[in-house]
C-alpha cells in the first residue's frame, strides 16, 4: 500500500535512504550520505511532498517528489527486485503530468530502471555535491 508520509515516518525513510544511498553509490564516500541525514529530515523530506510503500504494516520503500522532480526513490535493499520500486514510480507518474529526476551516471542498475520505467537521458551534467556524474532523465510524452 503506498501512502502519504507522516512525520511519525521519519526514522524509518531515513534509514532506507541511507542504506539504500550507500549500496547504489559505492562510488561515493558513505561518509558523505552519512553528513546528509539532518540535511534529509530537516530541509529535503519537509519540503517535499513524499509517499511511503508499507508492506504487513512496515514501511519498505518511498519516493520524494519537489514540484516536477522525483528527488528521491528508495526501496530497503532486502525488498529490491520485487516490484516495489516499479509500484511508486508509477505513483509518482500519477502525481505529475511531467516527470523528471537526477540520477548518478555510475549508478546503471538505476539508470536501466529508469530507461525501462519510461525515462529518457536529456542531458549530463556534474552533481554540484559529490563532483561525479549525471545525467538529467524526462518520463516519455
Amino acid at each position: 500500500m503506498i501512502r502519504i508520509y507522516n512525520e511519525t515516518d521519519i526514522s524509518t525513510v531515513l534509514d532506507i535512504w541511507l542504506q539504500g544511498s550507500i549500496k547504489a553509490h559505492s562510488f561515493v564516500a558513505p561518509e558523505f550520505w552519512e553528513s546528509q541525514v539532518e540535511n534529509m529530515r530537516n530541509i529535503y523530506i519537509p519540503a517535499s511532498q513524499t509517499f511511503v510503500f508499507e508492506s504487513d504494516s512496515k514501511i519498505i520503500g518511498f519516493y520524494s517528489l519537489f514540484e516536477d522532480t522525483l528527488a528521491a526513490i528508495f526501496v530497503s535493499p532486502e525488498f529490491q527486485g520485487k516490484g516495489t520500486g516499479k509500484q511508486l514510480i508509477i505513483h509518482a507518474k500519477n502525481q505529475c503530468t511531467e516527470l523528471e529526476l537526477n540520477v548518478y551516471k555510475e549508478n546503471e542498475a538505476s539508470v536501466q530502471f529508469y530507461l525501462s520505467q519510461g525515462f529518457n537521458i536529456v542531458s549530463e551534467q556534474t552533481d554540484e555535491h559529490t563532483g561525479h556524474q549525471e545525467y538529467s532523465m524526462q518520463q516519455k510524452s
